[in-house]
């Protein structure tokens, strides 16, 4: 094929992926938004398919299911997670032990608030779906074990002192109870629903059960 025709080729496929990509975005757009008004369970490809402006076949072009959809929203999730906390990046000599909670609880509060009500769609199906079940504890031991291995590193450095010598387990237990608030679950933000308190909270726990609550 010579360099002129490659180029005509390249042309013709550039708006062609250009497309693509739109019917893909407005397919997940479209659960966003449909999780706004109904739960998980109640969502069907053809519901999807309408609001993005898709046809059955152009959803089953881009994705196996809804829970491929679900799936997919998830992992932008928690891609934006490792951006945010700098790919779960050691604390460094300049941030402080606080600093460095504030860093990782505001980063999963951010991620939170900006795909509510994804997340919390997802921990209300969670007892009565497995798929959905799976998605999140893969993505949530993903995270635990990025964790542990920061917080190892710091233990020996001698700079963490860890109120359990199970690290694992403290921290699954620590991330659970912030997935939790962070979805505004009420029997941990209180009747008030107050974000801001719950995250302050979060960020005392973490820093007290790491680094025995040392300060800035």
């Amino acid at each position: 094929m010579s360099v002129e025709q490659r180029g005509k080729q390249s042309a013709v496929a550039e708006p062609a992926r250009r497309r693509g990509d739109k019917q893909r975005q407005a397919i997940v757009d479209a659960v966003r938004e449909l999780l706004e008004e109904k739960p998980f369970a109640d969502l069907s490809v053809s519901a999807i398919s309408d609001r993005a402006g898709v046809a059955r076949s152009g959803f089953y072009f881009y994705f196996d299911s809804k829970y491929a959809v679900l799936a997919h929203i998830l992992a932008e999730a928690a891609h934006e997670l490792e951006e945010l906390t700098h790919y779960f990046a050691p604390r460094g000599l300049e941030e402080s032990p606080a600093e460095f909670a504030r860093r990782m609880v505001g980063s999963a509060a951010a991620v939170f608030a900006r795909n509510d009500p994804v997340m919390a769609a997802c921990n209300v199906a969670r007892s009565s779906d497995a798929e959905i079940r799976k998605v999140q504890d893969d993505q949530f031991s993903r995270v635990v074990d990025q964790i542990v291995a920061v917080v190892h590193k710091e233990i020996e450095g001698g700079t963490a002192r860890p109120i359990s010598n199970d690290l694992p387990a403290l921290i699954r237990t620590l991330g659970a109870t912030t997935v939790m608030t962070l979805s505004r679950d009420q029997r941990f933000l209180g009747p008030d629903g107050d974000i801001d308190r719950g995250v302050r909270v979060l960020e005392q726990l973490w820093l007290t059960c790491l680094w025995g609550g040392a300060a800035d």
